[in-house]
């Protein structure tokens, strides 16, 4: 190794000494490699900002012996490349050269062959499919306020001119005080049935109250057997016509009228509105009628099953009110100052209520006595409670979704505090948002839980703990800014429920008691959100579905 080096390293100072001057100035081959080779930036006045100058192609460098490459050679090759910067320069149609003046005919041509062949009219189609617009039958959009022209911002310090002295305002000292523009609640007693999206002064129409008088106690429909009732699903179906924005915020709560004759449905959104809506009919906007007796969400409502001109209707503001038809009055039947939530029929003649508050306080309510107070009220959960269902059959048993655990009390049996409970539904992980008895025999109680399962208990026999039958695993987490999903009873079938989803594409699914589904309602063009709130008409074969944007949706044979 020694000798090899020693002879290397002879080779090259002897090679170095047969160097001249000139030679030392020639560069040093190096490898392209390991060497990045400086890029040579144009700039060029004459074009336009929308088109790069094209650049130069790179030039193959070739290294040639010394004396075959003369200062002349150099010179001559300067002066070629100077000669071609201006013939670029100088050329015609704005400065573009031969290959830029391509390149923009191709542009030109593909254009013209991509829009021969309607390219840009199919995509603006196809986004237009993907993304259906909302149902703009119902409520009319108000139009936006025109918002003032204020005078640009100038800068004090630009202006020598000092800077304002600002102060901040008082601290608030332990109450609040709301504007006069949103009161917390309405004022006691009867309000007027005026529709806000009429003139005012405006009646009710009139085939409203002979809609509403309609008896259809005898109209109940046979229970059908699985098969018959998966077929009269499949018959059900949507159109564009049977979706309306019947209230301006997010659903609540939602309700069929009994009657027969016509589809006319009830809801309550986030603000205390209550729209009435009747398919196919031509008062309002598109059969549409908006009422405001109250300022909080309507949490629950429901249609008299004895007097079917009457709608009532519980808000959060703490008022619990109904709707007579025939008075055209909003009349004051339950005021306990804030936070109620629930209520259910405690008669048949649905004189008798029991109301459900935040605060786990549920207070018996009997109508046909004067004012707007209670019977009793009862405290049974500190938590929360969430909801209340009444025994179709044995009307002094009504359940109680609590915090985690439903319990059902006997309201003979009630106390002020500590009542004793019948039975109770274990199991549940997580918060309730709804439980409720099967509408025939009461056999039968539906949970809904946020863990995230849909529970069926066994309540025949009441015993203290009611066995678990079914559990269906369903996702409840809607967020912020959706309605709770509650599962609830078809009222014709009394082993099947409905229930609203968030899975994709958006859907409706109805189950039987035993977990097995029995049919999915989806639709891509009328159905593309979340339809928290589900309720199925007393005795038609119809489905209503209530959205975040005040929209109701119908499914009907």
């Amino acid at each position: 190794m020694a000798t090899r080096r020693s002879k290397r390293e002879a080779v090259v100072k002897a090679q170095l000494f047969e160097m001249t001057p000139e030679d030392l100035e020639e560069p040093v081959r190096s490898s392209t490699r390991n060497v990045l080779i400086p890029k040579r930036l144009q700039y060029t006045p004459e074009l336009s900002t929308a088109e790069t100058p094209r650049k130069k192609p790179r030039t193959e460098t070739r290294h040639v012996d010394n004396n075959s490459k003369n200062k002349q050679d150099i010179k001559e090759e300067e002066e070629d490349v100077e000669n071609s910067d201006v013939e670029h320069k100088s050329g015609g149609h704005g400065g573009l050269s031969a290959y830029e003046l391509e390149r923009l005919e191709n542009i030109r041509q593909n254009q013209a062959f991509l829009t021969s062949i309607n390219l840009f009219q199919a995509t603006e189609e196809l986004k237009q499919l993907t993304r259906p617009k909302p149902s703009q039958r119902g409520l009319m959009r108000s139009q936006a306020a025109v918002k003032e022209v204020l005078p640009a911002r100038k800068s004090l310090r630009l202006q020598n001119k000092d800077a304002e002295i600002l102060t901040l305002p008082p601290e608030p000292r332990g109450m609040l005080i709301y504007e006069e523009s949103t009161p917390l609640k309405k004022p006691p007693g009867p309000l007027p049935m005026d529709p806000t999206n009429m003139e005012q002064g405006s009646k009710l129409p009139s085939h409203l109250l002979k809609l509403c008088s309609e008896d259809s106690t005898q109209e109940k429909k046979t229970e059908l057997d699985l098969k018959e009732y998966r077929s009269a699903l499949k018959n059900m179906r949507i159109s564009e016509d049977k979706v309306a924005k019947v209230v301006k915020d997010r659903i609540f709560s939602a309700a069929f009228h009994p009657c027969s004759s016509s589809l006319l449905m009830a809801t309550g959104d986030k603000w205390g509105k209550v729209g009435l809506w009747n398919l196919g009919g031509d008062w309002g906007d598109d059969g549409v009628l908006l009422f405001e007796p109250h300022t909080r969400p309507v949490g629950c409502m429901a249609f008299s099953r004895a007097h079917p001109t009457h709608l009532l209707s519980l808000s959060y503001d703490g008022s619990l009110r109904c709707m007579d038809v025939e008075k055209a009055v909003f009349e004051d039947v339950y005021d306990n100052g804030d936070g109620l939530k629930t209520f259910d029929f405690m008669s048949h003649d649905c004189s008798t209520l029991v109301v459900g508050s935040w605060y786990g306080e549920v207070a018996i309510v009997d109508r046909r006595t004067p004012g707007n107070s209670h019977e009793s009220l009862h405290s049974l959960d500190p938590k929360t409670l969430r909801c209340v269902s009444v025994h179709p059959v044995q009307k002094q048993y009504f359940a109680v979704a609590e915090s985690k655990v439903v319990s059902i009390y006997d309201s003979r049996c009630l106390k002020k505090t500590k009542s004793a409970t019948v039975s109770q539904l274990l199991g549940h992980s997580l918060s309730i948002s709804s439980a409720y008895f099967s509408p025939c025999t009461g056999n039968r109680v539906l949970t809904t839980c946020m863990d995230n399962n849909i529970r069926i208990y066994d309540t025949s026999a009441m015993t203290s703990k009611s066995p678990l039958l079914t559990s269906i695993r369903h996702d409840m987490h809607t967020g912020r800014w959706l309605s709770k999903l509650s599962a609830v009873w078809d009222p014709k079938q009394e082993d099947c429920f409905v229930v609203g989803s968030m899975a994709r594409p958006r859907r409706v699914q109805v189950f039987h008691e035993s977990g097995q589904p029995q049919h999915t309602f989806t639709d891509d063009e009328n159905l593309s959100t979340v339809l928290s709130v589900t309720a199925f008409h007393p005795t038609r074969n119809a489905l209503l579905g209530g959205n975040a944007s005040g929209r109701l949706h119908v499914f009907s044979d």
